[in-house]
């Protein structure tokens, strides 16, 4: 088949590799498999539970769990051995990001080290997240205490419930590395991306029911919200993919004698969503943390207080207000941690390479931190606007089938998907340029 190198490949010619190209196929075949391993795995119970009572407790006050629930596809509210899932490797990955700005051994051994300190720090995250796993553990076992039905002692329920969950939690750990470096995709994002899409089938069956038991306002209603979706992916694409393109110039260098390679013109460009989805993951944990605090001590007056920033609360304006203010937060934190103009600056001025105007050095980097500034602040304004303006639509509608896929749900399941797409369509490329080299 010919096709053009210059361009990007198409839906005929990534099916065909499919068909055609064994390790393609392979790798496309082993993502499946192991996906659906991880999938299964959620419905192994733990045992001794009361499985009724929990869902009730889940229902009426545990909001942090339910959130966290979306993200493991319903494996806690189902309270199989891979009810934590993904999340303390992610929780561990978090960590270790923050921990490499912060201290120069392990910012030494990213910049520096090459692929060795990277695989040095994959084993510290790796470590942490047994840890961070084993905590979450004992603290998930201590919640499900109360809902025991077996005849064991508080703390052999405990020790059992605990050491089967993080067991789980390190085996999805693994088979996400294997997807990543065998499969197609980042494994860890691809198992939350299943996880959200999981939970897709009930929350539309029923919104269908709604629909057809409902009066003609529900529908409507329905209608509506369906369009908000659709509205805010096609916003989410726009701004996952959006970017300021900064002219840069390389200085002539000369070559031995005679020859001089001219100026060279490219862009340095700079993503107006810098931090992706982690500012709405930081702001949603934060804000349900202090009512999920609130619930454990029991106390009405710490109940009464948190509630006001409930996303059900009578007023949801201190909700919307307090939950916004915290995506901005972060936004503007997060970025200031995976873009470091004077590193950038210093890396131009290394090069020879210069933005038109503006002078090396320490105006560089105030240039390029003006810049990201103002960028942040746009995305930061974007991902709260689609945090909040689902939640206000289906407070408007009265339509709640859809609850919990959010904006962050949304903003998962498009970058993920972007990122795989991209990736395949890499490997296409380069299959190309194989085929070219053996003819």
């Amino acid at each position: 088949m010919l096709v053009d190198r210059g361009r990007n490949p198409s839906a005929n010619e990534v099916i065909s590799q499919l068909v055609t190209n064994r390790e393609l196929r392979g790798r496309v075949l082993t993502t499946l498999g192991l996906l659906l391993l991880i999938r299964l795995g959620i419905y192994i119970p733990l045992p001794g539970i009361d499985r009724q009572a929990f869902q009730s407790f889940i229902a009426q006050g545990g909001q942090l769990i339910g959130f966290l629930d979306i993200f493991t596809g319903g494996g806690i509210s189902t309270l199989g051995i891979f009810a934590l899932g993904i999340l303390p490797f992610i929780n561990a990955s978090i960590i270790i990001q923050l921990l490499t700005a912060a201290l120069p051994q392990l910012e030494d051994l990213q910049k520096n080290e090459g692929e060795a300190g990277r695989r040095k720090i994959a084993q510290i995250t790796r470590y942490v997240a047994l840890g961070w796993g084993l905590i979450q553990s004992l603290v998930f076992a201590s919640i499900l205490r109360p809902y025991s039905i077996e005849s064991l002692s508080p703390l052999a329920f405990i020790v059992q419930t605990a050491l089967a969950l993080v067991a789980g939690s390190m085996i999805v750990m693994w088979l996400s590395e294997i997807i990543t470096e065998k499969g197609i995709g980042q494994g860890a994002s691809l198992v939350i991306f299943l996880n959200i899409v999981a939970t897709l089938p009930k929350a539309l069956s029923s919104t269908i029911e709604k629909a057809q038991t409902g009066d003609r306002n529900d529908v409507v209603g329905i209608i509506v919200l369906l369009m908000v979706f659709l509205i805010t992916i096609v916003g989410i694409i726009f701004v996952q993919e959006g970017a300021r393109r900064l002219p840069i110039v390389s200085a002539k260098r000369q070559i031995g004698t005679a020859s001089i390679l001219p100026n060279r013109q490219s862009y340095l460009p700079l993503k107006l969503n810098a931090g992706g989805v982690m500012p709405i993951i930081f702001a949603s944990a934060l804000i349900f943390l202090p009512l999920t605090i609130a619930n454990f001590s029991k106390s009405p007056l710490l109940i009464n207080a948190a509630s006001l920033l409930s996303p059900s609360a009578a007023n949801p304006w201190p909700y919307a207000i307090a939950f916004f203010a915290l995506i901005l937060g972060f936004a503007y934190f997060y970025a200031s941690l995976t873009i470091n103009p004077i590193d950038i600056s210093a890396n131009l001025k290394r090069g020879g390479v210069a933005i038109p105007g503006i002078r090396p050095g320490s105006a560089t980097a105030n240039y390029l931190s003006g810049v990201q500034n103002r960028l942040t602040l746009l995305g930061g304004l974007f991902l709260g606007s689609v945090a909040i303006i689902p939640s206000a639509v289906e407070r408007a509608t009265n339509v709640q089938t859809f609850q919990g896929l959010g904006a962050t749900s949304l903003l998962i399941l498009v970058g993920v998907a972007i990122d795989t797409a991209k990736q395949v369509q890499t490997y296409v490329i380069s299959q190309r340029y194989e085929g070219l080299v053996r003819q």
